[in-house]
């Protein structure tokens, strides 16, 4: 316990370092809400990344699970395919599934275009063509209702040419009381310009969990830090006596992994022949001539070992990653998918990884907990999809959606306080 403690305050010490003004923050002018908006509920929609399901009571985030049991808590949620960082945040945030809203993985390429999306390149992550969807600050806006982001995937992008009124340029350094203090200044404005709804994500533990693997004393004080965040936010927003509702997600989960074995990337992908894009737990060949895509897969299929090949076209349907979901073409011709516990790796990987099936591998499955005016209280419920956190929130603001999305209000709406 003195080794967790240790950890938290040496991981706050290093949060507090950083001052707000290395940051940059954006205020789109000449915006205001609509009359009717003024008086619709606020959402304060928080992501801790690498969240696993099981990690609020396995390390004992008390605050987490004193706010959520006055409130609801899922079972588990399950993330999209691939159980990654962009992808899920994404689809959190449109009601779609990757191959719906076109992040298809961390990185992928967009053939129609010979283009390149990579999360660590700001100029693609900042461009609005890359994002399908609506996402819920663009949906907001629409609606003549302000929202901000302090931090989200998309939200430094003009999606539909819309961009949250209230934003930053992604800045992890950003001390955690500054970041209290940014939420509690906007909603502090007055009426016409506060935001009703406001994205808020923490990089932990997910950095913990690669690092040091997610069943160590490092994780542990992660979990414990953003119980403590997330605790200090609501005793800040209380102050302002509005009617925020809370809802706590995750994108994925975490596990352990074989560090000592991991699986070599095949030799005889031929890059003259095929484009890759490659992750511990998905490796996607995009063929240059589509001629070259069936002897490949035979090949392929004949050396593989502790991994499966799997051609676009005969994706399992559960992942909802196959050509018939692939709208924007982004996913490989082939894709490989090592079994679990196993990774790719040409060197030693870390000790935690996520990405596999969230279905087949429980460890990828995030969390869920909501808590506020909009909820029903003292209330668990099973397992569910994260498409449907977007058609949820978008209920609890007022917001209509006409655009087709995966989730479906039915889903959560049991969760809600009737009118």
């Amino acid at each position: 316990m003195k080794k967790v403690l240790s950890f938290l305050a040496l991981s706050f010490a290093v949060l507090q370092l950083s001052a707000q003004t290395d940051s940059v923050s954006y205020t789109v002018p000449g915006r205001s809400n609509a009359e009717e908006q003024q008086k619709k509920p606020y959402v304060i929609l928080i992501s801790a990344d690498g969240f696993r399901h099981d990690y609020a009571k396995k390390y004992h985030a008390e605050h987490l699970l004193e706010l959520s049991s006055n409130g609801v808590q899922a079972k588990a949620m399950i993330p999209s395919f691939p159980s990654v960082t962009f992808p899920n945040h994404y689809t959190l945030v449109t009601g779609m599934y990757p191959s719906h809203h076109g992040l298809v993985g961390n990185s992928f390429f967009n053939a129609a275009q010979d283009d390149k999306y990579t999360m660590g390149n700001t100029l693609k992550v900042k461009d609005g063509n890359w994002y399908g969807g609506t996402p819920l600050w663009v949906l907001a806006e629409q609606q003549k209702m302000l929202a901000a982001s302090l931090f989200w995937v998309g939200s430094e992008a003009a999606i539909k040419g819309v961009r949250p009124t209230y934003y930053y340029s992604y800045n992890d350094k950003i001390s955690m009381p500054d970041r209290i203090e940014i939420v509690l200044n906007w909603l502090k404005l007055p009426e016409e310009k506060r935001p009703h709804l406001i994205t808020f994500y923490l990089s932990e533990p997910d950095h913990a969990g690669h690092h040091s693997g997610p069943e160590t004393p490092e994780t542990a004080a992660a979990v414990q830090m953003v119980d403590s965040v997330v605790y200090q936010l609501t005793q800040a927003v209380k102050t302002t006596g509005l009617p925020v509702n809370f809802v706590f997600v995750s994108d994925h989960g975490m596990t352990q992994v074989d560090t000592a074995n991991p699986i070599p990337s095949p030799k005889n992908i031929d890059p003259a022949k095929f484009k890759t894009t490659f992750s511990s737990t998905t490796l996607a060949l995009y063929a240059k001539n589509k001629a070259d895509i069936q002897p490949m897969y035979e090949e392929l299929r004949k050396s593989a070992k502790d991994y499966k090949v799997y051609l676009k076209t005969a994706m399992p349907k559960h992942l909802h990653y196959g050509a018939e979901d692939d709208k924007m073409n982004r996913i490989g011709d082939i894709i490989l998918i090592p079994e679990w516990p196993r990774v790719f790796g040409d060197k030693t990987p870390g000790m935690g990884h996520h990405g596999f099936d969230p279905r087949k591998v429980k460890d990828m499955q995030a969390t869920f907990f909501a808590w506020g005016p909009a909820f029903r209280e003292h209330l668990k419920i099973p397992k569910f999809e994260n498409v449907n956190v977007y058609p949820l929130i978008s209920n609890i603001l007022g917001l209509n959606y006409t655009e087709e999305i995966d989730g479906n209000i039915e889903v959560l709406k049991g969760v809600l306080k009737k009118n």
